[in-house]
């Protein structure tokens, strides 16, 4: 079982605290101060109600007729999406550390902060916890943008995490100060039993029989759901042949193979004995974020620069992997900010600024673009029946129509 990892930076610098001194005649700067909770709060907030508005951006998951809206660090909102054109809220899970969900059966695995909690659908009045398996993960939140300084005097104790942070105007650091508040945001800036559901391009969690899988920065995460009250973590499989310490972002898995989209590449890893998976190749490029989606001996992958992703020229890859233990390229198309994408047959969707863009694939070395719709989406999941698209509080579905078109059919706003 692994352990809350606690950053030591922060508690040597602990010591220095004069930074928080206020100083009226001195220079201000913005700091980001850590939003600390303890784990039984956490742990002790899970509660199921009613439907509920969102104001959390999101992930989309489903699972036979269920139709999840992840949001993140918020909780999980549940449709009834027997019908596509009318999907009814039926409820939502309280979960404030969430950020990817799995489903197998009448069972939801859902991470919370540090914890893997394991929920019983098998009655949606009476939706359950029935298993947490605590400190599962590590969970490093997001640094805010525009901070000069990290607040090192403040720090969570063995029973607390940080969930966030906020930006707080301070005295800006001087002399030795100001060495070590640098030290400490270079630090912070550098770390960063039936059927099985389908989840998005930017899923970090799949289901491989009797094992769910979880990516974290630089490690896949192996729990043992063979009995799902009695859910464990199993081991963490660090694989040293990957190249470069580029950190893993997304989970697709095909047949008895993962694909795991990392920011220097895609990752291929045999997952055919579920328990012990183990590297079989790559395909690298340039620092960048990138989900990737496979069907048949093609891999696509949407690799995007600028902000922290990597100074790389947005584009699609489109990559054979034909020959599993050697992915080579195919081709590369331009699109500017491209995010999520998906597949199905030889027609490829991906999202990009805000446009859902509907490309020909049936020739990988020259993709062909069909249509383009401007509604706002970040992400798609293509069914066999439809296709369902998620942007900022919002869940759109379609049909699919002639000529590579698509007919919106339902539009779920929170």
């Amino acid at each position: 079982m692994k352990t809350v990892k606690f950053i030591v930076i922060a508690f040597i610098l602990s010591f220095f605290s004069s930074c928080n001194n206020e100083d009226d005649n001195s220079e201000m700067a913005k700091f980001a101060v850590p939003e600390i909770k303890s784990l039984a709060t956490i742990r002790s907030s899970i509660n199921v109600t009613s439907a509920q508005a969102t104001n959390a951006d999101g992930k989309v998951y489903v699972a036979e007729n269920l139709l999840f809206y992840v949001a993140q660090e918020s909780g999980i909102h549940i449709f009834d999406n027997s019908n596509p054109i009318s999907p009814q809220n039926t409820a939502f899970i309280n979960l404030e550390g969430v950020h990817d969900i799995a489903v197998k059966g009448n069972f939801l695995y859902a991470d919370n902060f540090i914890d893997l909690v394991v929920f019983d659908l098998s009655n949606l009045s009476n939706i359950t916890v029935i298993q947490t398996v605590e400190n599962a993960f590590d969970f490093y939140p997001s640094y805010p943008e525009g901070a000069e300084f990290y607040a090192f005097d403040v720090n969570p104790t063995a029973n607390e995490i940080i969930v966030g942070y906020r930006i707080e105007n301070r005295s800006r650091p001087q002399g030795e100060d100001l060495i070590f508040a640098n030290d400490a945001l270079a630090v912070f800036e550098s770390s960063a039993a039936g059927s099985v559901g389908i989840g998005g391009s930017y899923a970090k969690f799949q289901i491989n029989n009797n094992a769910l899988y979880a990516v974290e920065s630089y490690e896949l995460n192996v729990f043992n759901i063979s009995d799902p009250t009695q859910a464990f973590f199993d081991k963490a499989v660090y694989m040293t042949e990957w190249l470069g310490g580029g950190q893993f972002e997304t989970l697709f898995k095909q047949k008895e193979f993962l694909f795991v989209g990392a920011t220097n590449g895609m990752y291929i890893v045999n997952a055919l004995d579920e328990f012990n998976p183990y590297f079989v190749s790559s395909f690298s490029h340039a620092t960048a974020c990138d989900p990737v989606v496979v069907f048949a001996n093609t891999a696509y992958i949407t690799v995007r620069g600028g902000s922290t992703c990597g100074a790389i020229e947005d584009q699609v890859n489109v990559i054979d992997i034909t020959n599993i233990e050697n992915p080579t390229l195919i081709s590369t198309y331009l699109l500017s900010d491209p995010r999520g994408l998906g597949i199905k047959d030889n027609v490829l969707y991906v999202c990009a600024a805000g446009n859902l863009n509907v490309f020909n694939a049936t020739n990988s070395a020259e993709l062909t673009l069909q249509n383009t719709y401007s509604d706002g989406v970040q992400d798609v999941i293509a069914l066999n029946s439809h296709l369902i698209a998620v942007g900022n509080n919002k869940i759109i579905q379609y049909n699919y129509g002639e000529n590579h078109s698509l007919e919106q059919i339902s539009v779920v706003n929170f």
